[in-house]
Protein backbone atom coordinates (compact mmCIF):
# COMPACT_ATOMS: atom_id res chain seq x y z
CA UNK A 1 0.00 0.00 0.00
CA UNK A 2 1.05 3.35 -0.96
CA UNK A 3 -0.19 6.52 1.36
CA UNK A 4 -0.53 10.09 0.29
CA UNK A 5 -0.26 13.02 2.30
CA UNK A 6 -0.67 16.01 1.04
CA UNK A 7 -0.47 19.05 2.78
CA UNK A 8 -1.77 22.56 1.69
CA UNK A 9 -0.36 25.81 3.25
CA UNK A 10 -2.81 29.20 3.38
CA UNK A 11 -1.09 32.69 3.44
CA UNK A 12 -1.34 35.83 3.16
CA UNK A 13 0.75 38.72 4.31
CA UNK A 14 -0.19 41.14 7.25
CA UNK A 15 0.48 43.70 4.30
CA UNK A 16 -1.33 42.02 1.57
CA UNK A 17 -4.05 44.31 -0.28
CA UNK A 18 -7.35 43.98 -0.18
CA UNK A 19 -7.71 43.29 -3.60
CA UNK A 20 -4.89 40.75 -3.77
CA UNK A 21 -6.60 38.75 -1.33
CA UNK A 22 -9.99 38.70 -2.76
CA UNK A 23 -8.56 37.65 -6.08
CA UNK A 24 -6.67 34.71 -4.31
CA UNK A 25 -10.01 33.75 -2.55
CA UNK A 26 -11.57 33.25 -5.35
CA UNK A 27 -9.03 31.98 -7.76
CA UNK A 28 -7.82 29.34 -5.41
CA UNK A 29 -8.93 28.96 -1.83
CA UNK A 30 -12.65 29.16 -2.38
CA UNK A 31 -11.93 26.41 -5.71
CA UNK A 32 -9.45 24.48 -3.85
CA UNK A 33 -11.84 23.68 -1.45
CA UNK A 34 -14.75 22.49 -3.20
CA UNK A 35 -12.22 20.06 -4.60
CA UNK A 36 -11.99 18.66 -1.32
CA UNK A 37 -15.83 18.88 -0.71
CA UNK A 38 -16.73 17.27 -3.84
CA UNK A 39 -14.71 14.22 -3.13
CA UNK A 40 -15.82 11.75 -0.20
CA UNK A 41 -12.33 10.25 -0.01
CA UNK A 42 -10.23 13.58 -0.20
CA UNK A 43 -7.88 14.25 2.74
CA UNK A 44 -5.59 16.19 3.18
CA UNK A 45 -3.46 18.09 5.97
CA UNK A 46 -3.81 22.01 6.03
CA UNK A 47 -1.93 24.83 7.96
CA UNK A 48 -3.85 28.31 7.64
CA UNK A 49 -1.91 30.87 8.97
CA UNK A 50 -3.97 32.95 11.68
CA UNK A 51 -3.12 36.20 9.73
CA UNK A 52 -4.51 34.68 6.95
CA UNK A 53 -7.96 33.40 8.90
CA UNK A 54 -7.89 37.40 10.44
CA UNK A 55 -8.14 39.19 7.46
CA UNK A 56 -10.37 36.41 5.79
CA UNK A 57 -12.62 37.53 8.32
CA UNK A 58 -12.13 41.30 8.57
CA UNK A 59 -12.17 41.23 4.23
CA UNK A 60 -15.81 39.90 4.13
CA UNK A 61 -14.63 36.05 2.84
CA UNK A 62 -15.38 34.24 6.60
CA UNK A 63 -17.44 32.04 4.16
CA UNK A 64 -13.74 30.35 3.57
CA UNK A 65 -12.73 29.58 7.00
CA UNK A 66 -16.97 28.06 7.61
CA UNK A 67 -16.14 25.77 4.52
CA UNK A 68 -12.23 24.96 6.17
CA UNK A 69 -14.41 24.00 9.57
CA UNK A 70 -16.77 21.88 8.13
CA UNK A 71 -14.47 19.49 6.16
CA UNK A 72 -12.47 19.73 9.49
CA UNK A 73 -15.60 18.72 11.17
CA UNK A 74 -16.39 15.77 8.97
CA UNK A 75 -12.74 14.28 9.06
CA UNK A 76 -11.65 15.68 5.97
CA UNK A 77 -8.75 17.96 6.57
CA UNK A 78 -7.11 18.14 9.85
CA UNK A 79 -5.19 21.51 10.69
CA UNK A 80 -1.38 22.13 11.83
CA UNK A 81 -0.05 24.47 14.38
CA UNK A 82 2.48 27.50 13.03
CA UNK A 83 3.15 30.79 13.60
CA UNK A 84 0.88 33.99 13.30
CA UNK A 85 2.79 36.09 11.15
CA UNK A 86 4.61 33.83 9.41
CA UNK A 87 8.25 34.61 10.70
CA UNK A 88 11.50 32.97 9.89
CA UNK A 89 11.43 30.88 13.44
CA UNK A 90 15.01 30.14 13.08
CA UNK A 91 16.00 34.00 12.56
CA UNK A 92 13.56 35.39 15.92
CA UNK A 93 13.86 35.04 19.25
CA UNK A 94 12.80 31.91 21.23
CA UNK A 95 9.95 34.44 23.46
CA UNK A 96 9.67 35.34 19.70
CA UNK A 97 8.93 31.82 18.57
CA UNK A 98 6.62 30.83 21.47
CA UNK A 99 4.64 33.96 21.27
CA UNK A 100 3.89 33.72 17.63
CA UNK A 101 2.68 29.85 17.95
CA UNK A 102 0.56 31.30 20.67
CA UNK A 103 -1.14 33.64 19.34
CA UNK A 104 -1.44 31.78 16.15
CA UNK A 105 -3.34 29.06 18.04
CA UNK A 106 -5.47 31.48 19.94
CA UNK A 107 -6.55 33.27 16.62
CA UNK A 108 -7.25 29.60 14.69
CA UNK A 109 -9.53 28.43 18.11
CA UNK A 110 -11.50 31.83 17.92
CA UNK A 111 -12.51 31.48 14.53
CA UNK A 112 -12.60 27.80 13.71
CA UNK A 113 -13.69 26.46 16.95
CA UNK A 114 -12.96 23.48 18.89
CA UNK A 115 -11.94 21.56 15.01
CA UNK A 116 -8.83 23.51 15.05
CA UNK A 117 -7.33 21.19 17.25
CA UNK A 118 -3.50 20.24 15.46
CA UNK A 119 -1.34 17.82 16.17
CA UNK A 120 1.33 18.53 14.03
CA UNK A 121 3.47 21.82 13.54
CA UNK A 122 4.41 24.02 9.98
CA UNK A 123 7.05 26.14 10.67
CA UNK A 124 6.67 28.59 8.06
CA UNK A 125 8.53 28.34 5.01
CA UNK A 126 9.48 24.76 6.14
CA UNK A 127 12.65 26.51 8.62
CA UNK A 128 14.20 25.04 10.65
CA UNK A 129 17.09 25.21 12.98
CA UNK A 130 17.51 23.24 16.86
CA UNK A 131 15.48 26.20 18.15
CA UNK A 132 12.67 25.58 16.52
CA UNK A 133 12.19 22.10 18.62
CA UNK A 134 11.50 23.42 22.42
CA UNK A 135 8.79 25.56 21.56
CA UNK A 136 6.89 22.99 19.22
CA UNK A 137 6.96 20.33 21.97
CA UNK A 138 6.52 22.52 24.40
CA UNK A 139 3.16 23.66 22.83
CA UNK A 140 2.06 20.53 22.81
CA UNK A 141 2.47 19.37 18.94
CA UNK A 142 3.37 15.62 18.53
CA UNK A 143 4.95 16.14 15.10
CA UNK A 144 6.66 18.67 12.74
CA UNK A 145 6.97 18.74 9.03
CA UNK A 146 10.20 19.97 7.05
CA UNK A 147 11.63 19.69 4.13
CA UNK A 148 13.31 17.01 2.06
CA UNK A 149 16.74 18.49 1.98
CA UNK A 150 16.62 18.93 5.89
CA UNK A 151 16.98 14.65 6.61
CA UNK A 152 20.29 13.92 7.31
CA UNK A 153 20.22 10.21 6.91
CA UNK A 154 19.28 7.84 4.00
CA UNK A 155 15.78 8.74 2.47
CA UNK A 156 13.07 6.62 3.80
CA UNK A 157 9.39 6.06 3.30
CA UNK A 158 8.74 3.10 6.03
CA UNK A 159 9.54 4.39 9.52
CA UNK A 160 8.70 8.11 11.14
CA UNK A 161 11.54 9.78 12.45
CA UNK A 162 12.10 11.76 15.78
CA UNK A 163 13.72 14.82 17.36
CA UNK A 164 14.98 14.52 20.76
CA UNK A 165 14.85 17.28 22.91
CA UNK A 166 15.68 16.37 26.59
CA UNK A 167 13.21 13.80 27.53
CA UNK A 168 10.64 14.60 24.98
CA UNK A 169 10.63 13.70 21.27
CA UNK A 170 8.75 15.05 18.20
CA UNK A 171 7.76 12.58 15.56
CA UNK A 172 9.18 14.35 12.23
CA UNK A 173 8.16 13.87 8.80
CA UNK A 174 9.85 15.03 5.59
CA UNK A 175 7.87 16.14 2.11
CA UNK A 176 9.16 14.83 -1.11
CA UNK A 177 10.74 17.74 -2.05
CA UNK A 178 10.97 16.69 -6.31
CA UNK A 179 7.37 15.69 -6.30
CA UNK A 180 6.03 18.68 -4.78
CA UNK A 181 8.25 21.16 -6.55
CA UNK A 182 6.84 19.25 -9.86
CA UNK A 183 3.29 20.14 -8.60
CA UNK A 184 3.81 23.47 -7.64
CA UNK A 185 5.59 24.30 -11.21
CA UNK A 186 2.93 22.54 -13.31
CA UNK A 187 6.22 19.58 -14.60
CA UNK A 188 3.85 16.62 -13.93
CA UNK A 189 -0.15 16.23 -14.45
CA UNK A 190 -2.38 13.99 -12.99
CA UNK A 191 -1.59 10.19 -14.51
CA UNK A 192 2.32 11.29 -14.02
CA UNK A 193 1.77 11.78 -10.82
CA UNK A 194 0.21 9.04 -10.04
CA UNK A 195 3.08 6.93 -11.85
CA UNK A 196 5.49 8.76 -9.86
CA UNK A 197 3.94 7.32 -6.74
CA UNK A 198 3.85 3.83 -8.52
CA UNK A 199 7.62 3.84 -9.56
CA UNK A 200 8.33 4.84 -5.76
CA UNK A 201 7.15 1.25 -4.25
CA UNK A 202 9.71 -1.35 -4.43
CA UNK A 203 7.39 -4.21 -3.61
CA UNK A 204 7.21 -5.29 -0.37
CA UNK A 205 5.07 -4.10 2.80
CA UNK A 206 3.75 -0.12 3.08
CA UNK A 207 5.20 3.07 2.35
CA UNK A 208 3.67 7.10 2.41
CA UNK A 209 5.07 10.15 0.26
CA UNK A 210 4.14 13.55 1.77
CA UNK A 211 3.68 16.74 -0.73
CA UNK A 212 3.58 20.12 0.38
CA UNK A 213 2.75 23.19 -0.78
CA UNK A 214 1.41 26.66 -1.27
CA UNK A 215 -2.76 26.47 -1.42
CA UNK A 216 -2.31 29.81 -4.03
CA UNK A 217 -0.70 27.13 -5.91
CA UNK A 218 -4.52 25.59 -7.29
CA UNK A 219 -5.88 28.25 -9.78
CA UNK A 220 -3.46 31.57 -8.09
CA UNK A 221 -0.60 30.59 -9.55
CA UNK A 222 -1.20 28.15 -11.80
CA UNK A 223 -4.76 28.46 -13.52
CA UNK A 224 -7.46 25.85 -13.09
CA UNK A 225 -4.72 23.46 -11.32
CA UNK A 226 -7.14 22.35 -8.65
CA UNK A 227 -9.70 20.82 -11.85
CA UNK A 228 -6.39 20.00 -13.44
CA UNK A 229 -4.33 18.19 -11.51
CA UNK A 230 -6.27 17.76 -7.98
CA UNK A 231 -9.09 17.17 -9.11
CA UNK A 232 -8.28 14.39 -11.58
CA UNK A 233 -5.85 12.40 -8.57
CA UNK A 234 -8.61 12.45 -6.69
CA UNK A 235 -11.33 11.35 -8.84
CA UNK A 236 -8.62 8.00 -10.24
CA UNK A 237 -8.16 7.57 -6.74
CA UNK A 238 -11.14 6.77 -5.72
CA UNK A 239 -11.68 3.53 -3.29
CA UNK A 240 -12.35 0.65 -4.46
CA UNK A 241 -14.41 -2.56 -2.90
CA UNK A 242 -12.64 -5.82 -2.90
CA UNK A 243 -15.56 -9.04 -3.60
CA UNK A 244 -14.44 -12.37 -4.60
CA UNK A 245 -11.24 -11.25 -5.21
CA UNK A 246 -12.01 -9.06 -7.37
CA UNK A 247 -11.54 -5.23 -7.25
CA UNK A 248 -14.28 -2.42 -8.73
CA UNK A 249 -14.81 1.30 -8.53
CA UNK A 250 -17.76 2.38 -6.50
CA UNK A 251 -17.93 5.04 -9.02
CA UNK A 252 -17.05 3.78 -12.73
CA UNK A 253 -15.14 5.62 -14.69
CA UNK A 254 -13.17 4.92 -17.95
CA UNK A 255 -11.45 2.11 -18.35
CA UNK A 256 -8.01 3.42 -19.03
CA UNK A 257 -7.81 4.95 -15.88
CA UNK A 258 -8.85 1.82 -14.37
CA UNK A 259 -5.37 0.72 -13.75
CA UNK A 260 -4.05 3.88 -12.37
CA UNK A 261 -4.94 3.52 -8.57
CA UNK A 262 -4.17 -0.34 -8.46
CA UNK A 263 -0.69 -2.06 -9.79
CA UNK A 264 0.50 -5.15 -9.30
CA UNK A 265 3.78 -6.06 -7.74
CA UNK A 266 4.89 -9.76 -6.97
CA UNK A 267 1.38 -11.06 -7.83
CA UNK A 268 -0.09 -8.73 -5.53
CA UNK A 269 -2.46 -6.11 -6.14
CA UNK A 270 -1.58 -3.20 -4.01
CA UNK A 271 -3.34 0.47 -3.81
CA UNK A 272 -2.72 4.25 -3.21
CA UNK A 273 -5.13 5.55 -0.62
CA UNK A 274 -5.14 9.22 0.38
CA UNK A 275 -4.65 9.99 4.40
CA UNK A 276 -3.37 12.79 6.13
CA UNK A 277 -0.29 13.36 7.80
CA UNK A 278 -1.16 12.64 11.89
CA UNK A 279 -3.20 9.13 10.29
CA UNK A 280 0.69 7.86 8.97
CA UNK A 281 1.67 7.92 13.25
CA UNK A 282 -0.28 4.72 13.41
CA UNK A 283 0.56 3.30 10.41
CA UNK A 284 4.57 3.34 10.21
CA UNK A 285 6.68 2.48 13.18
CA UNK A 286 9.57 5.04 14.94
CA UNK A 287 12.50 4.96 13.35
CA UNK A 288 15.67 6.46 14.60
CA UNK A 289 16.29 9.78 16.44
CA UNK A 290 17.43 12.24 14.07
CA UNK A 291 19.41 16.06 14.19
CA UNK A 292 17.52 17.71 11.02
CA UNK A 293 19.86 20.22 8.72
CA UNK A 294 18.89 23.50 9.46
CA UNK A 295 17.37 24.72 5.90
CA UNK A 296 13.91 25.35 4.33
CA UNK A 297 11.90 24.29 1.46
CA UNK A 298 13.21 26.76 -0.82
CA UNK A 299 17.32 25.68 0.16
CA UNK A 300 19.45 23.34 -1.56
CA UNK A 301 22.52 21.09 -0.82
CA UNK A 302 24.89 23.39 -2.07
CA UNK A 303 23.00 26.56 0.03
CA UNK A 304 23.44 24.18 2.93
CA UNK A 305 27.20 23.50 2.58
CA UNK A 306 27.84 27.25 2.26
CA UNK A 307 25.92 27.65 5.50
CA UNK A 308 23.30 29.92 3.82
CA UNK A 309 20.15 28.01 5.38
CA UNK A 310 17.56 30.55 4.55
CA UNK A 311 18.51 32.30 1.58
CA UNK A 312 15.41 33.62 0.16
CA UNK A 313 15.25 35.67 3.63
CA UNK A 314 18.64 36.41 5.16
CA UNK A 315 20.95 34.96 2.35
CA UNK A 316 24.66 36.31 3.42
CA UNK A 317 25.38 37.95 0.07
CA UNK A 318 22.61 39.64 -0.61
CA UNK A 319 22.88 43.94 1.06
CA UNK A 320 19.48 44.39 1.50
CA UNK A 321 18.93 41.36 3.46
CA UNK A 322 21.63 42.62 6.04
CA UNK A 323 20.52 45.82 6.28
CA UNK A 324 16.69 44.47 6.87
CA UNK A 325 18.08 42.22 9.65
CA UNK A 326 20.27 44.99 11.26
CA UNK A 327 16.66 47.33 11.09
CA UNK A 328 14.49 44.87 12.73
CA UNK A 329 16.95 43.92 15.14
CA UNK A 330 16.75 47.66 16.93
CA UNK A 331 13.15 47.68 16.11
CA UNK A 332 13.04 44.20 18.57
CA UNK A 333 15.13 45.89 20.79
CA UNK A 334 13.39 49.20 21.47
CA UNK A 335 9.75 47.52 21.25
CA UNK A 336 10.85 45.22 24.35
CA UNK A 337 12.52 48.26 26.47
CA UNK A 338 9.88 50.31 26.01
CA UNK A 339 7.59 47.58 27.50
CA UNK A 340 10.31 47.02 29.93
CA UNK A 341 10.29 50.71 31.34
CA UNK A 342 6.94 51.68 30.56
CA UNK A 343 5.84 53.16 33.92
CA UNK A 344 2.54 55.15 33.41
CA UNK A 345 -0.47 55.22 31.22
CA UNK A 346 1.24 57.18 28.41
CA UNK A 347 4.26 55.10 28.47
CA UNK A 348 1.87 52.06 28.80
CA UNK A 349 -0.30 52.77 26.03
CA UNK A 350 2.95 53.40 23.27
CA UNK A 351 4.51 50.63 24.53
CA UNK A 352 1.68 48.51 24.20
CA UNK A 353 0.67 49.91 20.14
CA UNK A 354 4.68 49.13 19.53
CA UNK A 355 4.42 45.58 21.15
CA UNK A 356 1.58 44.76 19.36
CA UNK A 357 2.67 45.78 15.86
CA UNK A 358 5.79 44.00 16.51
CA UNK A 359 4.38 40.76 15.67
CA UNK A 360 3.22 41.41 11.94
CA UNK A 361 6.74 43.32 11.36
CA UNK A 362 8.61 40.04 11.98
CA UNK A 363 6.43 38.77 8.71
CA UNK A 364 8.95 36.58 6.04
CA UNK A 365 7.73 38.00 2.90
CA UNK A 366 9.23 41.46 3.53
CA UNK A 367 12.81 39.60 3.05
CA UNK A 368 10.99 37.07 0.47
CA UNK A 369 10.23 39.72 -2.09
CA UNK A 370 14.14 41.26 -1.56
CA UNK A 371 16.00 38.05 -2.63
CA UNK A 372 16.36 38.55 -6.07
CA UNK A 373 15.70 34.73 -6.38
CA UNK A 374 14.16 35.98 -8.72
CA UNK A 375 11.54 37.69 -6.23
CA UNK A 376 11.90 41.35 -6.18
CA UNK A 377 8.80 43.83 -5.24
CA UNK A 378 10.31 47.47 -3.87
CA UNK A 379 6.59 48.26 -2.32
CA UNK A 380 6.39 44.65 -0.55
CA UNK A 381 9.82 45.14 1.01
CA UNK A 382 9.11 49.16 1.66
CA UNK A 383 5.52 47.82 3.79
CA UNK A 384 7.80 45.54 5.84
CA UNK A 385 9.95 48.27 6.74
CA UNK A 386 6.62 50.76 7.50
CA UNK A 387 5.84 48.05 10.01
CA UNK A 388 9.47 48.59 11.45
CA UNK A 389 9.10 52.58 11.66
CA UNK A 390 5.28 52.53 13.09
CA UNK A 391 7.00 50.35 16.13
CA UNK A 392 9.86 52.19 16.39
CA UNK A 393 8.06 55.56 16.64
CA UNK A 394 5.53 54.44 19.19
CA UNK A 395 8.79 52.49 20.77
CA UNK A 396 11.01 55.78 21.31
CA UNK A 397 7.93 57.85 21.90
CA UNK A 398 7.37 55.17 25.04
CA UNK A 399 10.35 55.35 26.25
CA UNK A 400 10.55 58.68 26.05
CA UNK A 401 7.63 59.73 27.96
CA UNK A 402 8.59 56.97 30.41
CA UNK A 403 10.40 57.81 33.62
CA UNK A 404 13.68 56.27 33.10
CA UNK A 405 16.84 57.82 32.98
CA UNK A 406 18.05 60.66 30.72
CA UNK A 407 20.86 58.12 30.20
CA UNK A 408 19.00 55.46 28.53
CA UNK A 409 16.62 57.74 26.32
CA UNK A 410 19.69 59.29 24.85
CA UNK A 411 20.95 55.76 24.50
CA UNK A 412 18.12 54.50 22.63
CA UNK A 413 17.74 57.85 20.74
CA UNK A 414 20.87 56.72 19.25
CA UNK A 415 19.49 53.30 17.93
CA UNK A 416 16.23 55.30 16.91
CA UNK A 417 18.85 57.66 14.59
CA UNK A 418 20.86 54.47 13.73
CA UNK A 419 17.32 52.39 12.22
CA UNK A 420 16.28 55.70 10.43
CA UNK A 421 19.58 55.97 8.75
CA UNK A 422 19.47 51.86 7.41
CA UNK A 423 15.90 52.84 6.57
CA UNK A 424 17.48 55.38 4.13
CA UNK A 425 19.37 53.23 3.11
CA UNK A 426 17.41 50.54 2.23
CA UNK A 427 14.88 53.02 0.40
CA UNK A 428 18.24 54.07 -1.79
CA UNK A 429 18.98 50.71 -3.24
CA UNK A 430 14.93 49.76 -3.79
CA UNK A 431 14.92 53.12 -6.30
CA UNK A 432 18.54 52.23 -7.37
CA UNK A 433 18.32 48.96 -8.42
Amino acid sequence: MIYWAPLFHFYQPPTQTRSILMRVSNEAYRPLLEVLKEYPHARATVNISGVLTEMLWECGHSDIITKLGDLAEKGKIEFTGSAKYHPILPLIPKEEIERQIRRNHLTNRYFLGDVYAPKGFFPPELCYSRDVVEPVIESRHEWIILSGVACPVAWTMNVIHEISSDAEKLAVFFRDDILSNKISFKDVNGRGFIDHLKQLYKGEGNIYVITAMDAETFGHHIQHWEKLFLAEVYETLEPVEVKKGTMRRQKPLAEQHKKLFEFQKNGEIKLIEIVSISQLLDLFPKGSSIEPRPSSWSTTIDDIKARNYYPLWKDKDNTIHQMQWEHLDITLELALKAVEVADNPTSRHFASIARGLLDPALHSCQFWWASKRPMWDVNMVNRGLNLHREVLLNAYKAIFVSGCSPQLKRQYYYKLVAARDLSNKITDRLVSE
